[in-house]
């Protein structure tokens, strides 16, 4: 049933008065460097946040031999992260309602060259509608979302009348393993909302997303005689063209996919790291690549692999000196199945009761070409698997930034959605 006017009014209100405790709290996650493997100090953050609102709370590292046993699980790899996962229970006094997953993620992505920035990266500024830092839109201003769209609940004496489990985990942003463990540790609900940048609409469809790499071994000698060794970089650029070709065949495969075919590339290849050699004046006896390539949902992550595997041994066959040394390809980080949201659920319905009451626009749909933990929830859950969130711009690139106007929309549409679909009772 939809909220009550008066208290859909109030919760509005509440938002906004909570709002600049809001950006103050998404710029304390912004200070922290939490790349991969450097979360812990975020993730003791937030368990004080979380410990101190009175939520019953669970902290829990990764248990490797579990997530590489399960179909999307990624391999581990030496730079995976050894941070916890860190899990915040909110539990009613009578449960009414229906129970619900608010997640986030607090790893971010390296902020390259730090005098490319405008300002420092990890120190959040404001300049008119935009917060500016690594990692403020994806997804920090989400993470700060989840828990302050409970907060204005809490500031009207009103609390969810069912389970909410605030969920925030790391490894997003390379294997999709943080919010796989909280999969395998038990956590379920009626429904998953994550707030990641997604220009306030909702995610309708997702792509898989592989990470692999591929050797090349060289024959190394003097350049004074190069003609007669064999260049491992040289020959890795020729595997990228290789891989160049899957990549066409597997975008020209878009015709008959609902929310695909009608994209003009929803397939990318990133060639995401290079490095080989050893001496600039020797032919370079090894090159390796890390790779980054989408799958259509449906596509298992192990199909996927062998496919990239056979192309790589295919063309080697054919090289005049790959044949002779191939290409090795081994899988490290991302092995992730993409996703579909199918309409029509009633968790949507609320989520666009909610966007309407706080944008005054109609919720829309559409698919996007990158890895989100929803896939998680949606594969293995089975349940409404909600990605929303605020408007930003240059997410993993140089002065990445969030719009506050749509984060306070956002936000507010949050706190909606969870009164409704939770229902409230007092505190």
């Amino acid at each position: 049933m939809p909220l009550d006017p008066a208290l859909r009014d109030r919760i509005i209100t509440a938002v906004a008065d909570g709002f600049s405790e809001q950006i103050a709290h998404t710029q304390a996650l912004m200070r922290f460097p939490s790349i991969r493997g450097d979360e812990q100090a975020i993730q003791d953050f937030v368990f004080r946040e979380y410990r101190e609102r009175g939520y019953a709370m669970d902290r829990f590292a990764m248990d490797r031999a579990q997530i590489e046993a399960h179909p999307g699980g990624a391999r581990f790899s030496p730079e995976h992260s050894e941070a916890p996962i860190v899990v915040g229970i909110h539990r009613p006094r009578e449960e009414r309602g229906r129970s619900l997953i608010l997640q986030a993620h607090v790893d971010v992505v390296p902020p390259g060259p730090a005098d490319l920035w405008t300002h420092p990266p990890f120190e959040p500024v404001v300049e008119g509608d935009w917060l500016y830092g690594r990692g403020g839109a994806d997804m920090k201003a989400g993470h700060a979302a989840n828990l302050f769209a409970l907060d204005a609940l809490r500031s009207l004496g009103l609390q969810p009348a069912a389970t909410v489990t605030l969920q925030s985990v790391v490894e997003e942003e390379s294997t999709g393993n943080g919010a796989l463990m909280t999969h395998l540790r038990g956590y379920r609900a009626d429904a998953v909302l994550i707030p990641e940048p997604e220009e306030e609409m909702l995610v309708r469809a997702n792509t898989g997303v592989l990470w692999f790499r591929v050797e090349v071994r060289g024959r190394p000698v003097h350049v004074r005689e190069m003609g007669t060794g064999a260049n491992a970089i040289d020959a890795a650029y020729r595997v990228i063209g290789a891989l160049r070709e899957l990549e066409a065949r597997w975008n020209a495969d878009k015709a008959g996919r609902p929310h695909f075919e009608g994209e003009a590339h929803p397939i990318n290849l990133n060639i995401g790291r290079i490095e080989g050699g050893d001496w600039a004046s020797s032919v370079p006896a090894w090159c390796r690549i890390d790779c980054r390539i989408a799958i259509y949902p449906g596509t298992s992550a192990a199909q996927a692999a062998r496919e990239i595997e056979a192309a790589v041994q295919a063309f080697a066959r054919d090289d005049a000196f790959l044949s002779n040394s191939p290409p090795q390809v081994g899988f490290h980080g991302f092995f992730a199945e993409g996703y579909v949201l199918e309409e029509g659920s009633e968790a949507e319905a609320v989520l666009g009761r909610a966007h309407a009451a706080a944008t005054g626009a109609q919720l829309r749909s559409f698919m996007t070409a990158g890895y989100l933990d929803t896939r998680v929830h949606a594969l293995y859950d089975r349940v409404p698997a909600l990605c929303y969130g605020p408007k930003s711009e240059n997410i993993h690139g140089f002065d990445e930034r969030v719009s506050l106007a749509s984060l306070k929309r956002i936000t507010t549409a949050m706190a909606l959605f969870v009164a409704e679909w939770c229902g409230t009772e007092s505190l």
